[in-house]
């Protein structure tokens, strides 16, 4: 956990006035009491007002919240529907992710109603994905960003299996299925590999993409190709 998702959640608890300990406080957070006993302190020294002592316990005065974030109706309405769709479609660490973000998000908006309002009008049904698949793409994930070249036992769409050196570049869901796209060292190519044909996975050394291999150079080719950018920059407007 990132040191400020830890001090964010850490004021959440301490929010509800109750006192704890910092072993309390380190069992709840998964961390242990020393880690504690540091983030009190910074969270104290910049301006929280938490008082207590170590062997004692600590306590957050009533009154302090954190600065409220100001969205548009239809920027709650974006972030519910994004949260839905991860939650249904994505890894359990994924979907833990989501919801993690909406509790913070929920904490911290002025009128919270409208996100509560905006998850139930939205839904997200997750059909066909086993618990073995939803894992495979928290793992997939994870080595993409270790970016550790991949060997996959594969089969095709009518079972013909292969074996394939790949170099992992992005996951792509595509409505109903979500594929691996990667640069194959057997064709010399990028490639994109279904999640759910692929039958086994054996993690390799760590890669550095040659430019000519990375996923840049595979966007301009389908944008050149379909006459559309296929995955956009989502903060250009």
């Amino acid at each position: 956990m990132r040191r400020a998702d830890r001090l964010f959640r850490l004021v959440q608890i301490l929010r509800d006035g109750r006192l704890r300990t910092a072993a309390r406080l380190a069992e709840e957070m998964e961390v242990s009491e020393r880690t504690i006993y540091r983030d009190i302190a910074d969270l104290m020294a910049s301006g929280v007002p938490i008082e207590g002592a170590a062997g004692v316990g600590y306590v957050m005065r009533s009154g302090y919240d954190l600065p409220p974030l100001m969205f548009t109706e239809a920027e709650i309405t974006a972030l519910a529907l994004g949260a839905r769709m991860a939650v249904a479609w994505g890894g359990p660490a994924m979907a833990a992710g989501a919801r993690d973000a909406l509790a913070k998000i929920e904490a911290v908006v002025p009128r919270r109603e409208e996100l509560r309002a905006a998850l139930d009008r939205l839904g997200a049904p997750s059909m066909g994905q086993s618990a073995e698949l939803r894992e495979r793409l928290d793992r997939v994930d994870a080595l993409i960003r270790d970016r550790r070249v991949l060997l996959l036992d594969y089969a095709d769409e009518v079972g013909r299996q292969t074996e394939r050196r790949v170099q992992p570049l992005a996951l792509w869901f595509w409505g109903r299925a979500w594929t691996l796209v990667a640069w194959c060292e057997l064709r010399g190519d990028f490639r994109m590999f279904r999640i759910d044909r692929i039958r086994d996975l054996t993690p390799k050394e760590q890669f550095t993409p040659a430019p000519a291999c990375g996923l840049p150079v595979l966007l301009a080719r389908l944008a050149e190709e379909e006459g559309c950018a296929l995955a956009p920059d989502i903060f250009n407007r």
